[in-house]
């Protein structure tokens, strides 16, 4: 289980528009905002669900790179939704929604590359 991850990123504002449209189909959304004041660098952005961030993006001068991160989603609905959601916000395909059987006969995930270049999948487990 990720209780959280995080990742520099090269224009701030650019990714959080990102973010702000790609993960909204999924539930996520942002909760805390840090600023350079209160992290000692730049400012952070704490997405999440329930109450929790667990996903956070920042400014804090750090190289951008080539991270991934996956999210657990509860129906392949919600893979495509995403998918599409963060096409339509400047992300690139890399993987569209589909089943990826040499993981588990039921993962059903879809990549797109951020602003970035940062590898973001939605995943469903669940059966069709």
């Amino acid at each position: 289980m990720i209780d959280h991850i995080g990742f520099p990123v090269s224009d701030f504002e650019i990714s959080y528009a990102f973010y702000l449209a790609a993960l909204a189909p999924i539930g996520v959304e942002p909760l805390i905002t840090v600023t350079p004041e209160q992290s000692g660098s730049g400012t952070h952005v704490g997405f999440g669900a329930g109450g929790h961030p667990f996903f956070w993006i920042g400014s804090d001068g750090a190289p951008a790179g080539a991270t991934h991160v996956a999210f657990t989603v509860e129906s392949r609905a919600l893979v495509d939704a995403f998918h599409k959601a963060a096409l339509a916000a400047g992300g690139r395909d890399n993987g569209a929604p589909g089943i990826r059987p040499h993981y588990h006969a039921n993962y059903y995930g879809a990549f797109v590359l951020d602003p970035d270049g940062n590898n973001i999948e939605a995943v469903c487990h669940r059966p069709a």
